[in-house]
Parts: C-alpha cells; structure tokens; sequence
C-alpha cells in the first residue's frame, strides 16, 4: 500500500524530467546558429531554453531541491553523452560518396565546445535558481511564488548567460555582436519567466494537487553534488 502511494505522488515526475532534458538538448543543438529578432542578437537555442529554468521552478517548488537536484544532474550526464557521442561521429572516417562531413562540422562540429559551455553555465544557473527558489520559500513561508520565480530566474539567468556566453563565443564573435547577445539573451530569458508565470502558477497548482507534494526544505543539505 505504502509503495503504491509513493508512485502516485511522483506520477508527473519523470514526465518533467523528460521534458527537462529535451528542452536542454535541442536548446544546445539549436544554439549554434546567431539569429536577430527585431532589435535582440540571439543564440537561436535562447528560443526554447527559458522553459529549462521553469521546469526548474516547478520541479522545487513542488518535489523540492533533492529532487531537482536529481533532475539537474540527469541534464547535466545527457548533456555530456550528447557532446561526447557527437565528437566520435565527428572522428568517424566518411563513406564513400558521403560528402556532407563539411556541413556536419559546421554545425554539429561545435556542439561540444556549446556543450561544455552550456554544461559549466547551465550547472552553475539551474542551481542558483533552485537553491534560492528554496530557500526563498522558506522565508515567505510558500507565499508570493511570483517573486520567488522571478527573482530566483534572474539571479540564475545572469549567472547562466554569462558564463555561457564567454565560454560559447568569446573571441568567435565580434565584440559589439558579442555584448549585445549578453544583453539581449537576458532580457529575452528573464522576459519568458515573466511571461509564464501565470501557467507556472497553473502547473504548479495542479502538480501539488495531484501529487500531494509541497515540499519545503527545511532540513535540506543544499550541496550540489550531494546526488
């Protein structure tokens, strides 16, 4: 009886965390190419990453840090297989007749250095966004899940964007095009947190409701690496 009740209450969450990793995968594939959106530069991925940060949200606010904790790292060992599997078949010697290996370098060549950037940013972001979410819910005691979203996205965005952005393109892209994706990465990822927010409170609202989880982390040891 007791096991029946513990798949009940995390019915959604491998649900999540498929999404989870499928958002940062093709996020990172899709960010090898530079697109301009009326006035922002962007790393194409930019489009679809966001919602990486608020399933972030989610999976704390509803399961807790542990638990995004967990999630984070399964992103975190998909992202490095994807880099590593795509490295090899870049090594690979072609057929013959197969005269695409030029393309497949432009484009998927530099996945692993985007990988590796994506992976120290994306490792450092996802946690400062889960853990102040946490505590943050701690101190407002579960209330104002607007602010804490947004303000845990900020902190976690800012840390994200930079460090992938100087690890991805510093010294590939001119300076003036280098800066203006920082600038306009941020702006676009804190905006779709706004946004969202009120189908965060939806989806969140209905999780606790089907779950019956609302975890707060009181007694949370916050280490990162603690799997």
């Amino acid at each position: 009886m007791e096991k029946k009740e513990v798949e009940h209450q995390t019915k959604f969450l491998p649900i999540i965390t498929g999404l989870f990793v499928a958002v940062l995968i093709i996020s990172n594939i899709a960010s090898t190419k530079i697109a301009e959106i009326g006035l922002l530069v962007l790393d194409a991925g930019t489009i679809l990453f966001p919602l990486s940060y608020i399933f972030g949200d989610i999976l704390t606010e509803v399961y807790g840090f542990k638990k995004a904790r967990q999630v984070i790292w399964t992103g975190f060992i998909s992202l490095m297989i994807m880099s590593i599997v795509f490295f090899i078949v870049g090594l690979l010697p072609s057929a013959g007749g197969w005269e695409n290996q030029q393309a497949y370098d432009l484009i998927l060549g530099v996945v692993p250095r985007i990988a590796i950037a994506s992976m120290i940013a994306y490792f450092a972001g996802e946690f400062s966004n889960s853990y102040l979410l946490a505590k943050m819910k701690i101190i407002t005691k579960g209330k104002k899940l607007w602010a804490r979203t947004i303000s845990s996205t900020i902190v976690g965005q800012g840390v994200d964007t930079l460090l992938f952005s100087v690890i991805a393109f510093y010294g590939v892209l001119p300076m003036d095009i280098f800066i203006t994706l920082i600038i306009s990465n941020y702006i676009f990822k804190v905006g779709v947190e706004i946004l969202f927010t009120p189908i965060t409170y939806q989806i969140v609202g209905f999780l606790k409701k089907q779950e019956h989880q609302d975890v707060y982390d009181y007694k949370t040891n916050f280490s990162p690496f603690k799997i």
